[in-house]
């Protein structure tokens, strides 16, 4: 009998595995047939009506399907997965008679469970050529993803990750500055993250429970930043036709954080020291001093220091304020952070968007890491956001960045061959699942003749037969 056997690409030119095709419609030898079932990664093919034709063990357990159920029914019954239909992968590789390499989907099983997979497709072709179906070969990525999470969450502070040493001091100690009822100024870039620090302090502490109130003080002219601050009296100005609470009364009990400190005016400026210092504010048309309860974070990007010498920040406010500083250092400088934060970014965009992204090609990734982002993680989120635009799933390729980045020249990508097969002896696709199997056993004799299903002697025999041997060693691995 002349059988295939069928390449499953991997990276680059890499080889993820095979698969082993008969050019009839015989049973598989019972060799090759243990070598499908013995494969952690589910396999199936179909032929040109997308009906399933054949169905190994780890598909049964990855999708729920019984092996006598799948087989006859049209694929899209069994997976329902996220890409049926124009992005299918079988059926791109069908279409253009290419390998589809390392797609990452979902799945949905029998029982309705979503599994995020990753899936390679290549055609199925007769001794003429003509293509005849398709097979794909595809791994649960469950396991990965805990992992990540775990990882995550190892290397996590709140909503925040990060792997630098930097940040890490700083995740060190926030539970302190969060149980601390002093002031903090967090200093930074734009774009660095302050107010989630601001929020993740308030979220840890025993405010929790109470109002987070947030302003951005440079974006308020100072008429209108005092009266948003501390409230005002019903004719404390035209159209002020009756009283309002201001953002102090808002966050009674919380936290108000003052985002851009260092563009209040100086006539504000007094009146917030005075809340430091005295606890009391009077809104503005009234002589009567309000007691309050808050908690104050400050955050700016500007240097307060250099303000003070020129007159431009009060020195005795500066030093109310400046109890607990925190700096949060510019993405430029904490690099390994990027893949960290991409996946993070991915894993909310997905959940936002309903969006099969799992993730960012290896490529795409390098692109980033290149750049200094100017505009810190607020750009890289913007980024990531704009190649969501563009992305049907799977993972973010260099095309679906915006400019300049997708104009970046990047080395080809090595095509993957349109599988030019020619057809396999069975002594080829023998020496193949041996070898194979030798490799998944670290040329372990036992347990290679397990799977095989065949006795040392005859594993002898054909490692004789075959000329294998196992690289950088002159004779079988030992049990």
């Amino acid at each position: 009998m002349v059988a295939t056997l069928l390449p499953l690409p991997g990276p680059g030119r890499t080889t993820e595995g095979a698969l082993l095709s008969l050019s009839d419609s015989t049973d598989l030898p019972h060799l090759q047939r243990l070598t499908l079932n013995s494969m952690a990664d589910g396999v199936f093919t179909i032929d040109r009506n997308w009906t399933i034709t054949s169905f190994n063990r780890a598909a049964e357990v990855i999708t729920g399907w019984p092996a006598a159920q799948a087989v006859g029914k049209r694929c899209s019954e069994v997976f329902h997965a996220s890409i049926c239909g124009k992005n299918c992968a079988i059926a791109e590789s069908l279409y253009t008679g290419r390998a589809v390499a390392n797609r990452s989907i979902t799945l949905q099983s029998r029982d309705g469970e979503k599994i995020p997979i990753s899936i390679s497709a290549s055609p199925l072709t007769d001794l003429d050529g003509n293509i005849i179906g398709g097979v794909e070969i595809f791994r649960e990525l469950t396991g990965l993803a805990t992992l990540r999470t775990q990882l995550s969450k190892k290397f996590s502070f709140a909503q925040m990750v990060s792997n630098s040493n930097a940040m890490q001091r700083l995740f060190a100690i926030l539970p302190e500055v969060a149980a601390s009822p002093s002031t903090v100024l967090i200093s930074g870039e734009s774009g660095t993250g302050k107010e989630l620090v601001a929020r993740a302090l308030h979220h840890i502490s025993d405010r929790r429970d109470m109002p987070f109130v947030a302003v951005n003080c440079g974006a308020l002219p100072e008429t209108l930043l005092e009266s948003e601050l501390f409230g005002y009296k019903a004719g404390a100005f035209t159209d002020a036709r009756k009283d309002k609470e201001g953002r102090f009364a808002a966050a009674e009990g919380g936290v108000l954080f003052l985002d851009e400190i260092g563009d209040v005016p100086q006539s504000i400026q007094v009146k917030l020291l005075r809340v430091l210092q005295e606890k009391v504010y009077e809104p503005l048309g009234s002589n009567t001093p309000t007691k309050t309860d808050v908690r104050i974070i400050t955050a700016t990007n500007r240097d307060l220091q250099n303000l003070v010498q020129v007159g431009k920040f009060r020195e005795d406010l500066y030093y109310r304020l400046n109890v607990v500083m925190i700096y949060l250092p510019p993405l430029r400088e904490r690099k390994e952070d990027i893949p960290q934060l991409v996946d993070q970014l991915i894993m909310e965009l997905s959940a936002q968007q309903a969006k099969d992204i799992v993730g960012i090609s290896t490529s795409a990734l390098n692109i980033l890491m290149n750049h200094n982002f100017p505009g810190n993680i607020r750009e890289l989120k913007n980024i990531i956001e704009y190649a969501f635009i563009l992305c049907d799933g799977g993972y973010i390729l260099p095309q679906h960045l915006p400019d300049p980045f997708n104009a970046v020249p990047q080395l080809p990508e090595p095509e993957t061959e349109a599988c030019p097969v020619r057809p396999q002896t069975l002594d080829e696709i023998e020496k193949q699942a041996i070898f194979l199997a030798l490799e998944k056993n670290s040329w372990k004799k036992s347990a290679t003749c397990e799977e095989l299903g065949i006795s040392k002697d005859t594993l002898r025999r054909k490692l004789s037969k075959y000329n294998l041997n196992q690289p950088c060693m002159d004779d079988l691995g030992q049990d």
